[in-house]
């Protein structure tokens, strides 16, 4: 298990510099290509800075208001209350504050900006579909999300791919409208076409590189995160069989939608959009049930 932990935060770390090199490259890019300096750069970052802000401080609150996640006490549902705090206890964490999802879709998640300001969003088919040990590993895993500061992190990566689309859009935008393009004889003949050619190819493509990006920093915090919480209830095998029967339930969320896909345990949309299977903010869950049961074989 610590193998597996180290190793997707060695991932994690290699993917978000590569995040930050397409940043730098980009606005390396447009300054070279076009003639108005700075300024448009800076305007858009202001944007995304401002947008980063707003998604810190409120981004679990918009995440929970969009699945119509509700709050509760433990007075409502004291079994959920009781799993999470023995748990808590042994994670040695706060106590997040808890909400209910009025869904039939068995699913999850973990949101907030760091452990002391959490919250966990279970839906009532989860509730009603697994037994005890399934639904702490459920909920062990998304403890974990919040121990690991992946909430954190996938914040701060959804701002990334937000920057660089911004910037993107914003200089093509700009380009159609001829503003302030150099002229080749500027950038040396041939050569600065071909250095034209390429910038715009790569502005072009960079949100979607990034996306890919994003799906998988994405990809490798769940796999950390179903070790994390397999180590912390020391029962792999209650995960594992967890995700067996969320796997088997088709049908989508009833509010599932692409901004919050990333932060439920499994995709909201269910297991019918086969096509969808390389955007996926998730690996497929075959692989995740061998990775928790290869871990239960060599505990």
């Amino acid at each position: 298990m610590y193998k597996q932990i180290t190793y997707n935060k060695r991932k994690t770390a290699i993917l978000i510099a590569i995040f930050i090199f397409i940043l730098l490259l980009l606005g390396w890019l447009i300054g070279q290509l076009y003639d108005y300096g700075w300024q448009g750069l800076i305007l858009a970052l202001g944007i995304s800075a401002a947008i980063s802000l707003f998604s810190y401080y409120q981004g679990d609150r918009v995440a929970l208001w969009s699945t119509g996640a509700k709050p509760i006490t433990k007075d409502d549902n004291p079994y959920l209350y009781r799993i999470i705090e023995n748990l808590c206890l042994t994670a040695g964490l706060s106590l997040p504050k808890i909400y209910l999802i009025q869904d039939p879709s068995p699913n999850a998640f973990a949101t907030g900006r760091d452990p002391k300001h959490a919250s966990i969003a279970v839906t009532t088919g989860l509730l009603g579909m697994l037994a005890n040990e399934e639904l702490e590993g459920v909920l062990a895993h998304e403890l974990s999300h919040i121990k690991n500061y992946d909430i954190r992190l996938m914040t701060i990566v959804v701002v990334l791919v937000g920057t660089i689309a911004l910037i993107s859009n914003w200089t093509l935008r700009w380009s159609f409208l001829g503003g302030g393009r150099r002229s080749n004889n500027e950038k040396g003949g041939n050569l600065g076409a071909i250095l034209a050619i390429v910038g715009v190819i790569l502005i072009i493509l960079s949100p979607l590189i990034a996306q890919l990006i994003q799906l998988a920093i994405s990809r490798k915090r769940e796999f950390l995160a179903d070790a994390s919480g397999a180590l912390l209830t020391r029962y792999p095998e209650g995960l594992a069989s967890a995700l067996e029967k969320i796997a088997s339930h088709k049908r989508p969320m009833l509010r599932a939608n692409t901004a919050t896909a990333h932060l439920f345990i499994a995709n909201p949309y269910g297991a019918a959009k086969k096509m969808a299977t390389f955007f996926s903010t998730h690996p497929p869950i075959e692989k995740r049930i061998k990775a928790l049961r290869a871990m239960a074989e060599n505990k």
